[in-house]
């Protein structure tokens, strides 16, 4: 589409035909077919005759956008009548031997069909004229040209739906896109306010205090913990969309053992009307990306606190068995319908079954991401009794 046509009053009815990869493939298919000269499909109105795709081989002269006075076609009268025209040659035809078109254009074979759109509302026409006369007023040809027509018609309301689709995803992209943006700023700048904040509970932490005070500092320190977890996991989401996934750097130097109780006592401390049990025996060194692992496992167990029943006990185990490293995280607390669960991992949904404690839903989505990072999974199973995470890792023998 030339620069000139984007002025163009018709602008959007060239862009719907010229969009529509088929029509050069009909209107070649319509000249090779009846040996007509030149074909096109036209917009026609009560005032206009635009033309909106040609093929040219007799050098008529018309490019998309070009008008003709629309009172001298015969695809006037086709929108008036509603009927097709078909003249084999205009010296013997009884009805348009006189006409004024033909002697204005100098053409003795004509062919004209209608097209409509889904809505049954008119178009314009598919038209094929040529300076010699032409076998046209054949069933097959008639049939042709139907079907042509038919399709440009058809295909006008879907690339107008396809079009709007594609505006509509390009808009969510880039909204997405400056979602992305605004939640990595946020959760940086977010970083030095709670580091200033974790300084200063650090330095109360090494006087003498009351023990009210002491009880004050420790829910500070859980708020903290749950404000500086929620920040590196809006930090992964936002490096995830970015990158387009979670990076891990796995190494088989060290056990994973002393990771997982450093985890719970982190939680221990700040939580402690939660009792934790362990249960581990992971015998050895374990090939993973440790830190990531102690931000699963600290992502699961915040959510078994939130969610699961107060002053109740979770159980944390993690062993080897059937070749794979499986640790799970189980708490009691209300039952998590099994529609729900495919939900649980998918950003922004709140876990558990306590719709009304809030969080930002990204605490189970990111555990489940480092677990596909590790070549594993993480599944849930809730019934009256419990809720219990739990996440596997394919794992060979224990590394020396």
């Amino acid at each position: 589409m030339t620069r000139q046509l984007k002025s163009h009053d018709f602008y959007n009815d060239l862009k719907e035909i010229e969009r529509n990869t088929l029509v050069p493939t009909l209107l070649q298919t319509v000249t090779l077919a009846t040996g007509m000269g030149f074909a096109a499909v036209a917009r026609v109105t009560a005032s206009r005759w635009v033309t909106c795709q040609t093929v040219d081989k007799i050098s008529f002269g018309l490019a998309p956008g070009d008008e003709l006075d629309v009172e001298s076609t015969l695809c006037h009268e086709v929108r008036l009548s509603n009927t097709e025209i078909v003249i084999d040659d205009v010296a013997n035809d009884p009805v348009y031997c006189t006409h004024h078109t033909p002697a204005t254009y100098g053409i003795q074979s004509y062919i004209s069909v209608p097209i409509y759109k889904k809505d049954g509302t008119f178009f314009g026409t598919l038209c094929a004229i040529d300076p010699e006369p032409r076998k046209l007023k054949d069933l097959h040809i008639l049939e042709m040209f139907r079907l042509f027509a038919s399709l440009i018609g058809d295909s006008l309301e879907i690339n107008v739906q396809l079009h709007e689709s594609q505006m509509a995803l390009d808009e969510e992209r880039h909204l997405s896109e400056i979602q992305q943006q605004f939640i990595a700023i946020l959760a940086h700048d977010l970083r030095n306010p709670v580091s200033a904040l974790e300084a200063g509970l650090r330095l109360m932490g090494r006087k003498e205090l009351d023990e009210p005070t002491t009880k004050l500092v420790t829910l500070m320190k859980a708020s903290l913990g749950r404000m500086s977890n929620l920040i590196e996991n809006l930090l992964d989401r936002a490096r995830q969309r970015h990158d387009g996934g979670l990076v891990i750097e796995r190494d088989a130097a060290e056990p994973l053992e002393p990771v997982i109780q450093q985890i719970v006592s982190d939680i221990q401390a700040v939580s402690p009307d939660h009792v934790i049990k362990c249960d581990i025996d992971l015998n050895g060194n374990v090939d993973c990306d440790r830190e990531r692992i102690a931000q699963m496992l600290s992502n699961l167990l915040r959510n078994a606190i939130t969610h699961g029943a107060e002053r109740q006990l979770i159980k944390l185990v993690a062993k080897r068995e059937d070749g794979e490293i499986m640790l799970s995280v189980a708490n009691q607390g209300k039952m998590i319908p099994p529609s729900t669960w495919p939900g649980l991992f998918i950003p922004f949904q709140q876990g558990g079954a306590d719709k009304k404690r809030k969080g930002l839903g990204l605490g189970l989505y990111i555990a489940s991401e480092i677990a596909k990072a590790h070549g594993g999974t993480l599944s849930v199973v809730s019934d009256e009794r419990q809720t219990k995470f739990t996440f596997r890792m394919p794992q060979g023998p224990a590394p020396l």
